[in-house]
């Protein structure tokens, strides 16, 4: 075992400039952990907020951020028959994954499947789990049902996409230009639309016949939300599932009521971390989606491990198209 190794420490709540490499020095396993070498780690939106102070999970600096990440099992404590050193895997947590090394315990650690490379498996897991849960678990999409998918040029927004073409639904995506609009459609959207557009919410009616769409997936929040509200359908679903405009939507009560639709809060997270049976049913849908290398995520940004920094930076500027890679073994 290496007895040192670096990570990408946040070292105030002032973003991605607050982000150095340090080296830190590797503990002991506890029972039911594993030590993974990590290849990559894939970055996401409430990484930037963590730097920032502005998640749900706030750690006091300094801190290690990263929710997300792939690599080969090195060291795994006695009690665990599970895995074995030299396994490829990815593993998720609440943080710790911008290092070169990640202890983490058994139940958060998954084999990587052959469908996917290390930089794959590095941003597949939240985004596809986001997706999943939402969809599936809380927004009941079924085939032929129409979706619209807000931020669909996201990382989350592009697993959302795929994931519904997976289930047979038509997904009408929202894109700020025209390169997030075509990597959207190469993505597997039906519909794209501009979010900007005044017209949206006419349009995506017309494009669904008039009824709205039964299914809204919403990373985004701010003005766009209530301008999504006016294109749902009678009995519709709306999925909270983030706020990356920075601006937490407030819905007019009397809307939902008129029009009978459903306000739905997704925690992907959280949700199996209470609930057990939903834990086991939700990691069995993974495993074999991952099997079958759905959702495979779409990578705009690849940065070395020393540029951490500005890896964060693209997200916070929003140049993302898809998913933001940090390697720390070059692919």
């Amino acid at each position: 075992m290496t007895t040192s190794f670096r990570a990408a420490l946040c070292t105030s709540l002032t973003g991605p400039a607050s982000i150095r490499i340090v080296e830190q020095q590797a503990q002991a396993l506890q029972p039911g952990q594993l030590r993974i070498q990590l290849h990559a780690a894939g970055l996401n939106f409430p990484d930037l907020l963590m730097t920032q102070g502005k998640y749900q999970f706030r750690p006091d600096p300094p801190f290690v951020p990263g929710l997300e990440a792939a690599g080969e099992v090195i060291e795994v404590a006695p009690d665990v028959h599970d895995f074995k050193p030299g396994d490829r895997v990815m593993a998720g947590g609440k943080g710790g994954a911008l290092a070169e090394q990640w202890v983490v315990g058994e139940a958060a650690v998954s084999l990587l499947p052959p469908a996917l490379s290390f930089t794959e498996g590095a941003c597949w897991q939240t985004a596809a789990a986001t997706a999943w849960h939402a969809l599936v678990e809380r927004g009941h999409l079924q085939a032929g049902e129409d979706i619209l998918v807000l931020g669909a040029s996201g990382g989350v927004g592009m697993a959302a996409i795929k994931m519904a073409k997976h289930i047979g639904a038509t997904v009408i995506g929202t894109g700020s230009n025209e390169e997030k609009r075509e990597a959207i459609d190469r993505a597997g959207a039906d519909h794209l639309l501009d979010p900007a557009d005044p017209d949206l919410a006419a349009k995506v009616k017309e494009m669904t016949g008039g009824k709205g769409v039964d299914v809204i997936f919403d990373p985004v929040g701010g003005d766009l939300a209530l301008t999504a509200t006016r294109a749902i359908a009678w009995n519709g679903r709306y999925l909270i599932v983030g706020f990356a405009s920075g601006v937490i939507p407030s819905f007019p009560a009397n809307h939902a009521l008129i029009k009978t639709y459903s306000l739905i809060g997704v925690r992907a997270g959280e949700s199996p971390r209470r609930d057990p049976e939903l834990a086991t049913r939700q990691s069995a849908a993974l495993r074999e989606l991952a099997a079958q290398g759905a959702m495979r995520p779409h990578i705009s940004h690849r940065f070395p491990f020393t540029d951490t920094a500005q890896a964060l930076a693209i997200l916070e500027s929003r140049e993302a198209i898809g998913r933001v890679v940090v390697e720390m073994i070059a692919s």
